[in-house]
């Protein structure tokens, strides 16, 4: 059995997409179930695209999702340099594409823009040149003449114009195509640059791969990859391609949508975990109903077989509910400290955030849902009195307004404002009056709160913002009632 080797090969143009974020994970998942090597390779040929700062986005993405690369940039591992423009430097691409040339897999094209402009046509809605192979009828004469006086050219792969090639994916089983639909893709540009395409080939199979993970956007192109392959003799790699990703329109996923890349979302307020178990989740599926993986486990269970061929549907109710269960199974600590800063935007007051914190963990799903969770321990809100009413608690605005107005010299006569006394307290004053708890505990956090909803009870609410503040708004609300 030969090595299991993978590569993830991003473009350094930006955020990392999820989709990128996805074929990087399945690559990994890939390698470390057979234990094999993960690669990262940089692919900057297209230098047009090249964006600033995107080389360390795509170091810091992969450090803090887990996806510990074996060989690249940075790690030697004997098959580099792992960036492509410093493969290119080194006349790698160039040497390979002379070599189909004279296997007359490949040609030189000398036709210049004009003339490739006359030779669009409309497929499938786009405008696309679909190459007449005009250049391959100049002799060899004729084509050294161009290149002696410094004509530009590219070179491009030479396809048959009949026939069909067959390739086999390991998801999408085999798929035939007509070898009329093969365009002569160039290989290497006018710049002297490989394209995408090609330095793919080249540098897939000097590196070793064995599996290479990609979006099935390029399934169409495969055909011409295998025919590069078989030109030079060499072992097709297997083709693992993901399926598409969606949103909830059934549209494709763009930066428009706001939680496009892995970025977006950790300021979104997502986890890093949660985000990598979600994303191993768009288009595989284990063969249990497991949905919580850590990454160790996600390695031990990925059996790539099990991807789907139907497009994934980036759900963000299900990334939220995910990431809430990996905000409850959080030591207090860790969660402290995440939550902390979103604690600190609205509370200005000396309050014990720690406390706040621990009231609030199994109520989010990401940390900006804090923020409306706790801006009434700061202030308290305008509120409507028909708060006060509740069926079930059997309360309305004049029970509410007889309790409060009963417990208002209790409370403050009371000095001890820890959760435990208090609730004490409210507990014997039930029983004295033979009420149901509901029936006195609503109309109190309604006060002390203002909100329909809270974070915690009664109680707990009084001894984070103290007695003082308590009498003040329980005076507000009878007032209030009174009216």
């Amino acid at each position: 059995m030969k090595k299991v080797r993978t590569r993830f090969a991003p473009s350094p143009t930006g955020r990392m997409h999820v989709g990128n974020l996805r074929t990087a994970l399945y690559a990994y998942l890939i390698a470390k179930h057979e234990g094999g090597d993960f690669l990262l390779r940089i692919e900057d040929t297209d230098q047009e695209r090249f964006v600033e700062g995107a080389l360390e986005i795509i170091y810091r993405t992969l450090e803090k999702t887990g996806l510990v690369h074996d060989e690249g940039p940075d790690k030697d591992g004997g098959v580099g340099p792992y960036v492509q423009s410093e493969r290119h430097e080194q006349g790698l691409y160039l040497k390979y594409a002379k070599e189909l040339v004279e296997k007359g897999e490949a040609y030189y094209c000398f036709c210049d823009k004009d003339r490739l402009e006359s030779l669009k046509q409309e497929v499938a809605g786009k405008e696309i040149v679909v190459y007449d192979k005009h250049c391959l009828s100049l002799s060899k004469q004729e084509v050294e003449e161009k290149l002696a006086s410094g004509v530009p050219y590219v070179i491009r792969q030479n396809n048959p114009t009949s026939g069909t090639t067959t390739f086999s994916d390991d998801i999408y089983g085999d798929i035939t195509v007509d070898n009329s639909e093969l365009d002569d893709m160039i290989l290497i540009k006018s710049d002297g640059y490989p394209t995408y395409n090609f330095a793919n080939v080249v540098d897939d199979h000097l590196m070793g791969i064995t599996h290479v993970v990609r979006g099935n956007e390029y399934l169409s192109s495969s055909p011409k990859y295998n025919r590069l392959y078989e030109a030079f003799g060499w072992e097709v790699p297997t083709y693992v391609h993901c399926p598409l990703i969606t949103n909830e329109e059934h549209k494709k996923l763009s930066k428009r949508s706001g939680h496009s890349s892995y970025e977006d979302l950790i300021e979104q307020g997502f986890l890093t975990e949660a985000v990598v178990n979600f994303v191993a989740l768009l288009g595989w599926s284990p063969e249990d109903n497991q949905e919580i993986f850590s990454l160790k486990e996600l390695i031990e269970k990925f059996n790539y077989h099990h991807m789907s061929k139907a497009p994934a549907v980036f759900d963000v109710v299900k990334l939220k509910w995910m990431n809430g269960e990996y905000m409850k199974a959080m030591d207090s600590d860790t969660f402290f400290e995440k939550a902390q800063p979103y604690l600190k935007k609205v509370l200005t007051k000396d309050f014990d955030l720690r406390k706040i914190a621990d009231m609030v963990k199994t109520r989010i799903e990401v940390f900006p849902d804090i923020l409306e969770l706790v801006d009434f321990f700061e202030e308290l809100p305008e509120y409507d009195i028909a708060m006060f009413t509740h069926k079930k608690m059997k309360t309305n605005t004049e029970t509410s307004l007889e309790v409060l107005t009963d417990l208002l010299p209790v409370l403050e006569a009371q000095d001890d404002y820890s959760n435990d006394a208090l609730y004490a307290l409210l507990l014997r004053y039930v029983e004295e009056k033979g009420y149901k708890n509901g029936y006195v505990m609503w109309p109190i956090r309604t006060a002390v709160s203002g909100k329909q909803m809270t974070p915690a009870g009664a109680t707990e609410i009084m001894e984070i913002i103290g007695k003082e503040e308590s009498i003040k708004r329980i005076k507000i609300a009878i007032e209030k009632l009174s009216k």
